[in-house]
Order: C-alpha cells, then structure tokens, then sequence
C-alpha cells in the first residue's frame, strides 16, 4: 500500500473517530501534498511524500522554538501534537550508530578526504536518511568528519 493510500485511510479512520486534532494535521499533510502535485503536474511517490513530511515536521519544530520563545506554550503545543502524528508515516530512524557506519560508507564510496568533497557525500547519504534523520544534523556530523 502507498504512502498516499495510507494517509487516506488514516484520516478517514480519524473522522469516524470523531479526532479533531488528528484529522486536523493529516488533512494539512494532504493539503501540502496536493498542492505540490498541482504546482508539479506530477503525482507524487513515496520518497517525494516523505520528503514533504520532513519537511513539515522540520517547519513545526522551527514554529515550536518561535513559540516557546514568544511565550506562546498553548501554540507550542498544538505543533508538538502535529509532530506526533506526522512522524507516524515517516519510517523508523536511524541511531547515532547508524548513521556514524552511513557517514563513514558515503566517505568511502565518495573518496572525500576534503571539505570540499562534502557535497559529494551528502549527494550519496541524503538518498539513505531521507526521512530516517534529520539532514541537517547528518550535515553537521560530515562536516565536522571531514574538518
């Protein structure tokens, strides 16, 4: 079963539960995927559906922290709700463990030695952890093994 096909089922099991908050982030998340079909002329794929969840979980810790700082808990926490359940479709992550054995098999695939190569291994990484960690994170360790 698609990625698309399991949001469809997801939401109308939240409507049938009567999930307001539920039914809310998942009708979002169809809503941004739509548009991107429609701005794209293109039906989207799993690795495009995840990639736009990634996104809007990253859009909601970015929100997350404004709001915190704002003073604004009540917000803050209607985006935490949104993150739990948009992280259900995206799959497993990955452990530090993980990633360490998938940054250093992209530096040896890639044969970076340099700062420099860095684009070349994040091009050979980004495919592995999309969705599974957060890129910029990753980013940051492959900047600091090539440092």
């Amino acid at each position: 079963m698609s990625l698309k096909d399991q949001l469809k089922d997801q939401q109308k099991l939240a409507m049938l539960a009567k999930d307001k908050a539920r039914l809310g982030a998942i009708r979002l998340l169809m809503a941004e995927i739509k548009q991107r079909e429609v701005d794209t002329r293109v039906e989207l794929g799993d690795q495009e559906i995840l990639a736009v969840v990634t996104k809007m979980v990253k859009q909601r810790r970015d929100s997350i922290t404004q709001f915190e700082a704002a003073g604004r808990q009540d917000l803050a926490d209607k985006e935490s709700a949104e993150i739990v359940v948009l992280q259900e479709f995206l799959p497993q992550q990955l452990t530090e463990a993980e990633i360490d054995a998938l940054i250093e098999q992209a530096v040896a695939e890639s044969g970076a030695a340099v700062m420099a190569d860095m684009g070349k291994v994040m091009a050979v990484l980004k495919p592995k952890i999309q969705g599974r960690a957060d890129v910029g994170a990753v980013s940051a360790q492959v900047k600091t093994r090539l440092a």
